[in-house]
């Protein structure tokens, strides 16, 4: 019996863990519960998918990311500056703090407070992992073909 191949459409579970160049983890599944998706659903960067195409279950690897292939580079234009008084006066700010805010179809907007003062607060909506290399390691445990 030949061993199912990952083809756009298919549902496949698999373990993965996400590392920076640093070798600091970013997000895995090894030590937990595996991740399932559809190829093509949209869940996962172009790139990654790209990469699982084709792949067997039972196949591992690891891949280098460039940032292309994973969350893009930053763009300028994702850092707004909004006015301070849009916050609750009682919100303690911070560099670092994720706040979230919805966008114009109603959807969760997750932003970065990068800098604040006391009439503006700059807000990093920029994906964490955007500009960054990433080591991305997978196990294939399952593929379903679709119906």
């Amino acid at each position: 019996m030949i061993n199912p191949v990952i083809t756009a459409g298919c549902k496949v579970t698999m373990h993965f863990a996400l590392r920076l160049d640093s070798g600091d983890v970013v997000d895995s599944t090894f030590t937990g519960k595996p991740a399932s998706f559809v190829l093509g659903d949209g869940n996962l960067p172009g790139g990654v998918e790209a990469l699982l195409n084709g792949m067997e279950k039972g196949e591992s690897n690891t891949f280098s990311l460039s940032p292309e292939q994973a969350f893009g580079q930053p763009n300028p234009q994702n850092v707004q500056k909004v006015l301070r008084q849009k916050f609750a006066s009682e919100m303690a700010l911070s560099e670092g703090l994720v706040v979230s805010f919805s966008d114009k179809s109603g959807a969760e907007l997750p932003g970065v407070v990068t800098a604040f003062d006391a009439e503006r607060v700059t807000i990093d909506f920029n994906h964490p992992l955007a500009g960054k290399n990433l080591l991305f390691q997978v196990e294939i445990l399952e593929i379903l073909e679709n119906d």
